[in-house]
């Protein structure tokens, strides 16, 4: 990323950092049942059941955090809650049991299925993708490994369709492979030279399960992973698609600055791609809940789906050939540090969705949280779960009541150029879109920008604010906005 310069560049970046990453057949039950698969669910409360729970409740109070979220440590359920609405329109709330839309968090399952078909012989991982989609043989010495670690430069297939497809259609798998066929879209870079994450790779890993195991994407994690592991309330689901009435249902929101309020992204043209790209699988559209996720992550230490040799390299950082570690495995991000050890991780966010499964593998603990409304100022408190898995403080941030960061509110003016300081979500925001962060009663900063973007406040002996200065002072950018009177 390069260093913005400016606050229009900041402003650039941000814009372009907003962009992002793309799910009913409910499972049978099979009578099968293994340790694993079943494992006891009963929440087990400790010491720190109660900082977990005074931790969400007060991103809900503040409307940063709408979803729900399991911690569990050592094969017991420590903490799970339900925070908010899962659908506005009939005001019906959020309970453990709630099916979420899992946007990436999908990948894990997508890979398992390549895994398991290269387990039982059916594919390697060294085969070229062209093998099994002829299509695409112009994308020479791309593997499916290459796919599955996202080292094979295919470039994104949301902005090829955004340029080329007829959006007042719900486009599919062959949809996409037919444009790449017909346009064949300049790789980014030669396979293994680079690791660029791609929902392209596992759009074609799902075409790739459906073409050698005869069955769809939906019937095979139906049949191979769903019922084994009797996850009976996760399934592929495309709403827009292939409608289908599903009970105890989350649907996604964003927030409208236009209408002031959460509005399915259907609502909103801008994120029209979420129709036009909703017959897609194999990068998103897998659904699950808590319950279902917790028996995945149960089963994952078993052996029920694979072998221990393949959970190795599913669970490995995979180097490219400049000897650059990837950070992901098959469907998973690797991460290892002297505190965690090594976890195992993949979020998603799509349509109002953000989720995220955490699995450490070295102390078995488990992090699984489901976000179904997502506006400025929501805030994923997994980072604060794991520091209360380990024991560790928590920083309280520094606030400053309403009356105070109203009095900030107004038009500023530097150079001829005017900027609006304003309050909603009981914060400050630059321009409507960064928040400011107070650090005293009257200087702020830029939540998320490095290097640190700075805004001090001037008030006079009345208290009277007559302006602010911005500076980013790694950069030299240093402005003196005076208040518009």
């Amino acid at each position: 990323m390069n260093t913005p310069k400016t606050i229009n560049d900041i402003k650039m970046k941000k814009s372009i950092f907003l962009l992002s990453a793309l799910f009913l057949i409910i499972a049978c039950k099979n009578t099968k049942k293994t340790n694993t698969t079943t494992a006891k669910y009963e929440v087990v409360k400790n010491d720190k059941t109660q900082r977990l729970d005074s931790v969400y409740s007060a991103h809900f109070e503040r409307n940063e955090f709408n979803g729900n979220v399991l911690v569990a440590e050592k094969g017991k359920v420590i903490f799970q809650k339900s925070y908010g609405i899962a659908n506005q329109k009939t005001n019906e709330k959020l309970n453990i049991e709630t099916s979420f839309e899992l946007a990436s968090v999908s990948k894990q399952f997508t890979a398992m299925g390549i895994v398991q078909l290269q387990k039982d012989g059916k594919l390697s991982y060294n085969d070229p993708i062209s093998k099994y989609i002829p299509e695409l043989k112009h994308y020479s010495g791309v593997t499916i490994k290459n796919l599955l670690i996202h080292t094979g430069g295919l470039p994104d297939y949301m902005n090829i369709m955004e340029d080329n497809w007829d959006k007042s259609k719900i486009a599919t798998n062959e949809d996409v492979i037919k444009i790449f066929a017909k346009l064949k879209p300049k790789k980014e870079f030669e396979p293994n030279q680079k690791y660029s994450y791609s929902n392209t790779g596992y759009l074609i890993l799902g075409t790739i399960i459906e073409r050698v195991s005869g069955k769809s994407f939906e019937d095979y994690l139906k049949e191979k992973i769903f019922e084994p592991l009797e996850m009976d309330n996760s399934f592929v689901y495309r709403r827009r698609y292939n409608p289908k009435k599903i009970n105890n249902y989350a649907l996604g929101y964003i927030y409208s600055d236009s209408l002031k309020r959460n509005i399915v992204p259907d609502e909103s043209p801008e994120d029209s791609k979420v129709i036009y790209l909703d017959g897609i699988v194999g990068d998103g559209m897998v659904n699950s809940n808590l319950k279902d996720l917790y028996k995945w992550d149960r089963a994952l230490y078993g052996n029920e789906l694979v072998n221990n040799e393949n959970k190795k390299l599913i669970f490995s950082s995979y180097p490219t050939e400049n000897k650059e570690e990837t950070g992901y495995g098959f469907g998973w991000f690797v991460r290892n540090d002297s505190l965690y050890g090594k976890r195992v991780l993949h979020t998603g966010r799509w349509a109002g969705y953000l989720t995220i499964i955490e699995r450490h593998l070295d102390t078995d603990k488990t992090i699984i949280q489901l976000i179904n409304i997502e506006n400025k100022i929501t805030t994923s408190p997994a980072k604060y779960a794991r520091k209360i898995l380990y024991d560790q403080p928590i920083e309280k941030s520094f606030e400053l009541p309403e009356e105070v960061l109203k009095k900030y509110v107004g038009t500023y003016i530097w150079d001829g150029r005017e900027s609006e300081i304003t309050f909603e979500f009981g914060r400050l925001w630059d321009s409507g879109q960064f928040e400011l962060k107070p650090i005293t009663e009257t200087e702020f900063s830029i939540i998320g920008f490095r290097p640190e973007v700075t805004f001090k406040f001037n008030i006079d002996n009345e208290d009277v604010v007559n302006g602010y200065r911005l500076q980013q002072k790694e950069t030299g950018l240093d402005r003196t906005y005076v208040r518009k009177k």
